[in-house]
């Protein structure tokens, strides 16, 4: 599995094209999310991934975000499984997000 750390997202996001896709549940986005300017952000909840996979880009490398990793880790070996190829864990999430690289973003 390939793991980002948070501020390597922060450094290459945007030039590269990553699509951040953020797997934690409503509630959580509305308390703490990111932006990157030019990086699209996906919310799709883990449990509802299989059902929304074509919403998922196979032709760009896709970040998935959750509170701590575990989630998002999870998401990756699946999304590894359907044939994605250039996805990426982020190392620690959000929470690692806010004390890493952005402290405006709220812990939770």
């Amino acid at each position: 599995m390939q793991h980002l750390q948070c501020p390597e997202l922060a450094a290459r996001a945007a030039p590269e094209g990553f699509v951040l896709l953020d797997v934690r549940e409503p509630w959580e986005v509305q308390t703490a999310r990111i932006d990157l300017p030019g990086a699209p952000l996906l919310h799709i909840p883990m449990r509802e991934v299989p059902a929304r996979l074509a919403e998922i880009p196979k032709t760009q490398p896709v970040a998935c975000i959750c509170h701590h990793g575990a989630r998002s880790a999870q998401v990756v070996a699946f999304l590894m499984h359907q044939g994605y190829e250039d996805v990426y864990n982020l190392a620690g999430g959000i929470d690692a997000w806010s004390a890493l690289v952005d402290p405006q973003v709220p812990r939770y």
